[in-house]
């Protein structure tokens, strides 16, 4: 008996062992640092949900959050964290990427205001003045929320402000700002003792869209690797659904000294029903839906069809 058990163990060993060294190494870049959004991809690292597929994920942090994508163009790293707009801008300017997943499937970003009363409505924001962190897109987004309203694009008045988006609303700098993500600035502002208001573009003319998806580069991804991602990231977004504190106190046991705070707290609460639940799913009908709305507006010189970048994984 004492025999075949150390006979079994070391079989076990050995198979484990082969697994590991089987396993198929990629690497992952993050669109920023480690936060709440990325709870799926943490939790599989975690619960070694990727490794049960025979990956090994191999997680990055960029050090500029403007360049994960173009390096999964260039071949120089496997899959990154990005945009469905920003997806939709890369591929029309000719970047071989596709979209192999989707992580967030709601929009995030909303155009903010403090809730004291003086703006009720995207009509009082006639004559305002709102801050960006980068100017990109605001006059076909902000510029379509307000014409809703009876409010023309050039009747406010855009001020970059940085990073800065909470501090400059806060200080009355600015009205209003867009880029406040609906999970995190308005919490950021609660824990400083401020009430925001949210008016969120997919409910004031613009198009619905993926926040963060994953991306791959388009000439030389594994179909069945990215399968495999996929399943693990399903299996960490329904654990989490499932057991939310639970899968809080893993998320932050990743890293504890960055992760584990108040504003991650309430981010992670307000994060968790807007995760993929079937993160290979896609539609592409909502892909060309944005892409025509971002050609209409200018933002691309031609809007590609979802078919050359959102294949069926």
């Amino acid at each position: 008996m004492k025999k075949w058990m150390i006979h079994s163990a070391t079989a076990l060993a050995l198979g484990l062992s082969s697994m590991a060294a089987s396993a198929k190494e990629m690497t992952l870049m993050l669109d920023w640092f480690v936060n709440p959004n990325h709870g799926p991809i943490v939790i599989a690292q975690q619960k070694g949900l990727f490794a049960e597929q025979g990956l090994t994920i191999k997680i990055q942090e960029p050090a500029d959050p403007s360049v994960p994508a173009k390096l999964v163009a260039a071949g120089k790293i496997d899959m990154a964290i990005s945009y469905q707009t920003s997806l939709t801008t890369d591929v029309a300017a000719g970047l071989p990427l596709i979209r192999s997943a989707t992580l967030i499937a709601t929009p995030l970003n909303t155009l903010m205001t403090l809730d004291n009363g003086n703006i009720k409505t995207l009509a009082d924001m006639k004559g305002k003045k709102i801050g960006i962190a980068i100017a990109g897109n605001e006059e076909a987004t902000i510029g379509t929320m307000l014409q809703r309203h009876g409010v023309a694009f050039d009747e406010v008045k855009i001020i970059n402000v940085g990073w800065a988006l909470s501090s400059s609303l806060a200080s009355g700098k600015v009205d209003a700002i867009w880029g406040g993500l609906r999970n995190f600035e308005s919490n950021q502002l609660a824990l400083e003792g401020y009430k925001a208001k949210a008016f969120f573009p997919e409910e004031h003319g613009v198009p619905s869209y993926d926040e963060l998806v994953v991306v791959a580069n388009k000439n030389n991804y594994d179909a069945a690797v990215l399968k495999k991602f996929n399943t693990a990231l399903e299996l960490a977004t329904q654990y989490i659904v499932n057991h939310p504190e639970q899968a809080w106190k893993e998320f932050v046991a990743y890293a504890p000294d960055t992760l584990n705070n108040e504003l991650n707290r309430r981010a992670w609460q307000d994060t968790l029903p807007r995760f993929a639940l079937r993160p290979a799913a896609v539609d592409p009908v909502r892909y060309d839906n944005f892409a025509q709305f971002m050609f209409k507006h200018k933002i691309i010189k031609h809007a590609p069809k979802a078919e050359d970048y959102v294949p069926t994984l």
